[in-house]
């Protein structure tokens, strides 16, 4: 098999474990996310004038939801067709199913095309094998002159890793020249676990601003 017959295979295989393992992760439960935006998204973005969005890895809508409701519109991807199921039809009972195109999408095998004067990247992280930093390349690169790049991570993404919002930003190899780096900053935010008991979580925050000509 030559080389470039390998490399199809390769992401063959890849896109199918990727929407196994999301639909799986999907049925397990009704409802897996709680249906508000992050925080982060809120305060960055909350105070921005509405233009195009592009919402990476939306799950089951949370984000694209709320950023329809301040006035954007929103396209909003995710690999597994549940969450996009239970997105569209969270869109449609908030009335902003018209400002919203929700697309079954592997960032793995090619990135939405267009040009979005926002890019949110919420906890973009896969237990499988995912190239996330092309893809956050990509991500940057769909940024419109003047437009934003947002990344939140969390901070430890496996037992015994730490990692600082640095290090998320360092490998996209952004030109000062072309970007301005508007935050980034660990933040603290607080969950509350099945048990009760009150868990308080890292996220890497990273927002950088593409500068207009």
């Amino acid at each position: 098999m030559s080389d470039e017959l390998h490399a199809e295979h390769r992401e063959g295989r890849g896109q199918v474990e990727a929407t196994r393992f999301w639909e799986d992760h999907y049925h397990r439960r009704e409802r897996v996310w709680s249906g508000r935006p992050n925080p982060v998204l809120v305060d960055v973005v909350g105070g921005l004038r509405p233009g195009t969005a592009l919402d990476l890895g939306c799950g089951e809508g949370g984000d694209a939801i709320w950023l329809a409701r301040q006035g954007w519109r929103v396209t909003a991807v995710d690999v597994s067709a549940t969450a996009l199921d239970r997105a569209a039809a969270g869109a449609a009972t908030a009335g902003v199913a018209d400002r919203i195109d929700f697309r079954q999408h592997d960032l793995v095998l090619a990135f939405p095309p267009g040009a979005f004067d926002l890019v949110s990247a919420q906890y973009l992280h896969s237990p499988i094998e995912f190239p996330r930093t092309r893809v956050l390349q990509e991500a940057a690169s769909a940024v419109t002159p003047g437009g934003l790049l947002l990344i939140v991570d969390h901070a430890s993404v496996a037992p015994g890793s730490w990692a600082e919002p640095e290090e998320t930003l360092a490998p996209l190899d952004l030109s000062p020249d072309e970007w301005h780096t508007e935050r980034l900053e660990a933040r603290e935010r607080e969950t509350t676990h099945p048990n009760g008991r009150l868990v308080t979580h890292t996220d890497n925050v990273v927002a950088v601003r593409r500068l207009a000509r």
